[in-house]
């Protein structure tokens, strides 16, 4: 199966909420269509917008289909234009083009519950297989199983480790993993970090703690700080966001489980009223369930719609 095929498979329950209505011809009630967007969780201010925007595309004579592709681009992606969508030469399998990484260090962050230390595995897996010496940092030592976890998939994926004692210093882990990168040359190192409810104002303070720290070992990184979101939370995974971009600063977005659920409609308020990138998504279990986000290929996924695949 084909990347985008995976990702129409994985986008499945959220494109049967949002079409659920939608005649054979692909026409929809305006109200049917801002219910259904407001139920993918897209928010109800962006769900009116979309609409909005969709009644100004059909006037200029597209389908009701070409016309919901397009205000839904606009909205995760406002720069880009509907020209780049028809293109005929656009290629919507991203999966081979790397998803850049500024510096040398990313931090990843989240609440618990949210497979951090798994994604970060699958990110390693993907570097790697992209020509890059990757090393880990387990950074969750309030987690014991964390450690273990992120140790057995180094020793897998051939990736170095560093560790510390259970219940340690996190920073202490995050400096040393810092150093050990830059003294042996590797291209990245992800640290992980315990999970951590937003609203508690101690654990976020540390979380700012771990990151200073990383600067002393390795001034200027971490340059990269990334959350991974559980799509099922839908709303409170935005609230979730909000929160550690005004701790940490992100600078990128992972959503995973969009496979088992219908709130895939969160990536529109995450693109939009946040502005922070989405790096990637995930659609599965597997390694290759987790891939670059590209918005023109995550629409035409939604609205099962075809896509030109890389020859």
């Amino acid at each position: 199966m084909s990347w985008f095929d995976r990702l129409k498979d994985g986008l499945s329950k959220t494109r049967t909420v949002i079409t659920r209505d939608a005649a054979a011809n692909w026409e929809m009630d305006w109200d049917d269509l801002e219910f259904a967007l407001i139920g993918s969780d897209t928010g109800a201010k962006i769900a009116a917008e979309v609409v909005a925007e969709t009644k100004k595309e059909r006037e200029r004579g597209t389908t009701f289909k070409e016309a919901l592709e397009t205000a839904l681009m606009r909205q995760l992606e406002p720069d880009r234009t509907r020209q780049i969508l028809r293109n005929v030469g656009f290629n919507l399998d991203v999966s081979r083009n790397m998803v850049a990484v500024k510096g040398k260090v990313v931090m990843v962050v989240g609440v618990n519950g949210v497979g951090k230390t798994t994604t970060i595995a699958k990110l390693g897996q993907y570097y790697q297989g992209h020509g890059k010496r990757v090393m880990f940092a387990a950074g969750d030592t309030f987690r014991a199983a964390a450690t273990a976890q992120l140790e057995l998939w180094g020793d897998r994926l051939n990736i170095p480790t560093i560790t510390g004692p259970d219940g340690g210093d996190p920073g202490a882990v995050a400096f040393d993993g810092a150093q050990s990168r830059k003294a042996r040359g590797y291209d990245l190192l992800f640290v992980d970090t315990a999970g951590r409810l937003h609203t508690k104002h101690n654990l976020m303070e540390e979380l700012k703690k771990v990151k200073r720290v990383i600067d002393k070992a390795d001034p200027g990184e971490p340059k990269e700080t990334w959350l991974v979101l559980d799509a099922v939370t839908g709303q409170n995974g935005l609230e979730q966001a909000r929160k550690f971009h005004e701790a940490v600063d992100l600078t990128g977005v992972i959503v995973t489980k969009l496979d088992g659920t219908a709130k895939g409609g969160i990536l529109l308020p995450i693109a939009r009223e946040l502005g922070i990138p989405i790096k990637f998504i995930g659609v599965g279990e597997k390694a290759e369930d987790l891939q670059p986000y590209d918005a023109a290929a995550y629409v035409k996924a939604l609205l099962d719609m075809p896509a030109r695949q890389a020859a």
